[in-house]
């Protein structure tokens, strides 16, 4: 392609809207346009590295026997209703975008395809001799963000690879899950990434297991922990781990002491001059279900440690049906004036031990009159420790449970996993941290759907049974951004070979001179011919300009027909490591060839 032909316009300074090096570089770069909040054009450039990455991901998928399809983008409320997501997505979480049609008749543009694709196979799936069986596709998803950001990373619209299997049994699945985490990493490995698979939250998907591939990258949004020893890896939400020992207890006796001012586990902990492991601190959450049910919940978790809300928020989904309900919408620490509808009284707050009385829930209808109690593992076995004595202004020292309070029945592990603490799987490897931009997600979604749908087949022995099935995305779009994340420096993109919009650009740096145009002109011919896509600038700018558009567009290789035109030599830079080299003109073909090839294939 000639750059004096393409759609090609670059920018000098950072636009405003743009937040991250990726995002700042695709739109100087000319790669794409803001045509809305989180909505943007793929122009030339970016259309061909889509077109790559996806055409990796099909090949690995078509690899394993999966079949490529296209499934519908306007989906019927009904079959989200169903599969009880419908008020999860729409009032929930609200990402669909839902709508009516002129028969108002609700509507919503798909987030993803689990009901469609459950329909489908409820449709056509009669028998165990059909499966396994294993569909894909991709194609544009929508998702209402409440705040698009990051360009292509978290926008309301973008493209994604999502395939969704059907077993007769759970053995199966795992094979095919299994055959997903190699295809993944093959995907990965093939654009040229650096990557983590890390265990993770199903979220709203639902399921039994669940992994997430992590783009290492420093502006990633999801924190990874990890061990040395590999055998570790999980999304913070779903990290497990082994806290810090708690320290011996200060206080022998049970006693209630006055301890003025002490809201915080710091300032209690300074005034009493004891640690913050031996202190069970209760904070208090407001869960409301699907059915307007609103639980209080009364979580008791050591001084020292965090509560992670994706973990609590998966105890009280599991919770439902206590309460008549399937999901949680909506979990939050309610607010003071929220406090004043919930109670009768002020609350004893920052001094709230793991006792509280019921009676200072108000009565109220779809108020559970009870407090939900959870005790996180960190506090089970602590003796002597400090906690609220639920009055303004004291704590009790010396408490223990069976003694002094009773542990809730209902401990779990609601603590949130941090750097530094021990490994479960083995206790002298210690968790460490980086950072990650999720790009691919796999599930075992199990009879989840297939259950609530519906979708059955009939066993060997003539049983009508659910369907068992998986689930598996990965973003393209957003694996295209986090390339750019992951690899640039302060002139621009430094592209993965695989994906790159071109293998080679080829600069005149004078159009004047017809000695550097037809050396341009003859190995823009000839490497295109091999198959090296090369883009040849032929625009009439100055050199200075076309190199910093060269390296802002970050094309692997740039071939330059100028000063040792004289030896019969071009000079040759490589993009990733900007070293240079003259080489013979006859040898340009072959040695680039030879490069990309070693690249593409290692």
């Amino acid at each position: 392609m000639r750059l004096s032909q393409m759609l090609f316009v670059t920018l000098r300074e950072d636009p405003a809207e743009a937040e991250i090096p990726s995002h700042k570089l695709l739109l100087r770069a000319g790669y794409i346009r803001r045509i809305a909040s989180g909505v943007y054009a793929y122009l030339p450039l970016m259309w061909r590295v889509l077109k790559k990455v996806s055409q990796i991901v099909r090949e690995e998928m078509d690899a394993t026997g999966a079949q490529e399809c296209m499934l519908p983008q306007l989906q019927p409320s009904e079959l989200w209703q169903e599969s009880g997501r419908w008020d999860t997505y729409t009032k929930a979480e609200g990402i669909m975008f839902a709508l009516s049609d002129r028969q108002q008749r609700q509507m919503g543009l798909g987030p993803t395809h689990e009901e469609v694709i459950t329909t489908l196979s409820r449709e056509t799936i009669r028998s165990y001799r059909q499966l396994p069986l294993h569909l894909y596709q991709i194609q544009t998803k929508f998702r209402d963000e409440i705040r698009p950001r990051f360009g292509l990373m978290r926008g309301r619209e973008f493209i994604m690879k999502d395939g969704y299997s059907f077993h007769p049994h759970e053995e199966s699945l795992q094979k095919t899950y299994d055959e997903m985490d190699r295809a993944y990493r093959n995907m990965l490995r093939r654009c040229g990434l650096e990557f983590r698979a890390v265990e993770a939250d199903s979220g709203a998907i639902g399921g039994a297991a669940s992994q997430e591939f992590m783009i290492l990258a420093e502006a990633g949004e999801d924190e990874v922990l990890y061990t040395e020893d590999g055998q570790y890896a999980a999304n913070v939400e779903k990290a497990v781990s082994l806290p810090p020992d708690a320290e011996p207890s200060a206080f022998s006796e049970y006693e209630k002491r006055e301890t003025p001012n002490t809201e915080t586990i710091e300032n209690l902990c300074q005034y009493l001059h004891c640690s913050p492991t031996q202190v069970v601190k209760n904070l208090l959450y407001r869960a409301v279900y699907d059915t307007g049910k609103v639980v209080l919940v009364l979580v008791s978790i050591r001084g020292d440690r965090d509560v992670n809300q994706v973990k609590l928020q998966n105890e009280l989904t599991g919770l439902a049906t206590a309460f008549d309900a399937t999901a949680v919408i909506s979990l939050d620490v309610p607010s003071a004036e929220m406090q004043q509808k919930l109670t009768k009284q002020p609350l004893p707050l920052g001094y709230i031990g793991p006792d509280l009385l019921d009676d200072y829930i108000a009565s109220a209808e779809n108020l559970q009159p009870e407090f939900l109690r959870l005790a996180d593992r960190t506090v089970v076995e602590l003796k002597n420790f400090v906690t609220g004595a639920n009055e303004i202004g004291y704590h009790v020292v010396g408490a223990n449970w069976g003694e002094h309070f009773k542990l809730s029945d209902r401990v779990v592990d609601l603590q949130k996993a941090q750097a530094g603490d021990r490994a479960v799987h083995d206790p002298t490897q210690r968790l460490q941290t980086a950072r990650g931009i999720e790009v691919g997600h796999i599930f075992q979604l199990g009879t989840k759907y297939s259950r609530a749908m519906g979708a059955t087949y009939t066993n060997e022995q003539g049983e009508e049974l659910p369907l068992v099935m998986g689930c598996y995305g990965i973003g393209v779009s957003r694996l295209a951004q986090a390339a750019v994340e992951q690899s640039y420096d302060k002139d621009g993109i430094i592209w993965p070979v695989a994906i790159a919009p071109y293998h080679a650009i080829i600069t005149i740096p004078k159009m004047s001179d017809k000695q550097q145009v037809e050396v341009a002109e003859n190995l823009y011919r000839q490497l295109n011919e091999m198959g090296i896509e090369t883009l040849l600038d032929d625009r009439e700018e100055r050199a200075g300009v076309k190199f910093k558009d060269a390296d802002l567009i970050g094309i692997p290789y740039r071939i330059v027909p100028g000063r040792s035109l004289k030896e019969g030599k071009v000079e040759l830079v490589d993009r990733a490591t900007k070293k240079s080299q003259n080489l013979a003109i006859d040898e340009v073909p072959s040695t680039l060839k030879q490069w990309i090839e070693w690249v593409t294939n290692k």
